[in-house]
């Protein structure tokens, strides 16, 4: 079927893998790249002994309030480029900064890709690492630290140091993923990449049951096919318990046809009506980023007349992140809520990580006690074999800080959105709902919004054992805070 959204081939332009934006970074070099981290240094070395430290930055994909810094920051502005791409091996060498917009945009024309691009265009290589960071391969490429090779991190204490896995740093090499710039914070990482088609060729599979879900993403997983077709990427939306989607990707060098969700068309919907879909390889890899999911819906931007007026350049999700940062500053929204009577409402922002195993259980708990739909799921596994760790045995958890075991499907799901505080309920009683729950199903969550967690209960889930050996070799002063005042301190 042919429509605005959904072209034949000879109608558009030639699409190629270098179908990237119109401003692409071309890669710093060597000696540019030596000068940024310099100036950094120097930076750091400004700020008084015993002062805490903090990157001075504009942006942020965190999703948590946080105290108001005071004092100077670290000048990281040169250090948001690709300093080097290698063909042969296919690697790159990428600043902390770079976002993987920037990033894809100067590995695309090479026909080549990081191995997990995050879905969000702004998410920097450096906070993906630190921070963590998922997508529809990982349930074959894990998370995007696992396919980093070595990085060089100005610790808390200032020096700078190179981590790899086997190395003098090998401990900071596991401990960094998931520490959130609380060790230290990464300029220079060298990550692999791999081969790319020009198209993703998709199947949208409807599920009329959560047990028959679970069991599907069991098996592609495992068999790496559905239906004997090959799967390369592999997400999904749930709608409700009896309405849920896989969409299974497979790289594509020749489709019929491509959609473009750039523009009056909005990718989640599609999946409802769209048993076979394609877009270029750049379109996919931001077909999330446009409504930001979603959560677009929220700003008017889906609204048919405001989207004709709204410019394709600004639908985009640091746009929508702005657009929240202003209301968590002014509250205009939640005023107009309460003079016209409405109950103040919870911010429920959340990916967690169950066993597949576990998967429907949790997502009828949540239907049931978190009214809130679409949900995003996107199954991954820890690589043990052929990463930079080498073998890692089943059972293992080879990354300090984050409670992944070897040989495990697990599948994050995603739910972003507000729920009305009920009378009786405080605000935050949902999200200690959804965390005790998520314990319950043998899961656990992401830092970069709310937490609840007491001390205690913290550090035993977030390795903390490992953490503070870590803190003290890496900073052994305290400059930078640690991972509880930041994750749930909010500071």
């Amino acid at each position: 079927m042919t429509s605005a959204a959904v072209r034949p081939l000879h109608d558009r332009p030639p699409v190629t893998t270098s179908s990237v934006p119109p401003v692409v970074r071309l890669p710093k070099g060597r000696v540019a790249h030596e000068r940024a981290v310099e100036a950094l240094l120097d930076s750091y070395r400004r700020i008084p002994a015993g002062a805490g430290v903090r990157l001075a930055k504009r942006t942020s994909n965190l999703f948590r309030p946080r105290a108001q810094a005071a004092g100077p920051g670290l000048d990281v502005a040169a250090l948001d480029g690709v300093v080097s791409i290698d063909t042969a091996p296919r690697t790159a060498d990428v600043q902390g900064m770079c976002t993987y917009e920037n990033l894809v945009a100067a590995t695309l024309p090479k026909g080549l890709v990081p191995l997990v691009v995050p879905q969000l265009r702004t998410i920097t290589l450096g906070g993906a690492v630190t921070g963590l960071g998922i997508e529809s391969t990982s349930f074959r490429n894990g998370l995007p630290h696992e396919s980093v090779l070595e990085l060089d991190v100005v610790t808390g204490a200032g020096d700078l140091v190179t981590a790899t896995p086997h190395g003098e740093h090998a401990d900071l090499f596991r401990g960094f993923p998931n520490s959130y710039g609380t060790l230290g914070y990464s300029v220079r990482l060298r990550i692999e990449l791999e081969e790319v088609a020009p198209f993703v060729e998709t199947r949208n599979v409807r599920f009329a049951s959560l047990d028959e879900l679970e069991a599907a993403i069991g098996a592609v997983v495992r068999d790496g096919a559905w239906d004997g077709e090959r799967v390369d990427f592999l997400d999904g939306v749930v709608f409700s318990a009896t309405e849920s989607y896989l969409v299974l990707g497979t790289w594509a060098h020749d489709v019929p046809s491509l959609s473009d969700y750039t523009g009056q068309e909005i990718y989640y919907r599609s999946l409802r009506d769209r048993g076979r879909d394609a877009l270029t390889v750049h379109d996919y890899l931001w077909r999330w980023d446009v409504d930001w999911f979603w959560c677009s819906k929220a700003f008017g931007a889906q609204h048919p007349a405001l989207r004709k007026v709204w410019p394709a350049s600004r639908r985009r999700s640091d746009v929508y992140y702005r657009m929240v940062g202003l209301e968590n500053r002014y509250g205009v929204a939640a005023r107009i809520d309460a003079w016209r009577g409405k109950p103040a409402r919870e911010r429920v922002v959340q990916d967690v990580e169950v066993p597949v195993s576990r998967t429907a259980d949790f997502l009828r708990w949540f239907l049931d006690h978190v009214p809130m739909t679409p949900v995003w799921l996107c199954p991954l596994r820890v690589r043990d074999h052929g990463g930079p760790l080498g073998d890692v045995p089943d059972g293992a958890q080879p990354w300090s800080l984050y409670p992944l075991r070897a040989g495990e499907t697990y599948v994050n799901i995603g739910f972003w959105g507000t729920v009305p505080i009920e009378a009786g309920r405080a605000d935050g009683d949902v999200n200690r709902a959804v965390e005790a729950a998520v314990s319950g199903f043998d899961g656990h969550k992401s830092l970069y919004s709310d937490a609840y967690y007491d001390e205690t209960d913290f550090w035993a889930r977030y390795g903390g054992d490992a953490y503070r050996p870590l803190k003290e070799r890496y900073d052994p002063a305290g400059r930078l805070l640690d991972l509880y005042a930041k994750a749930v301190g909010r500071r």
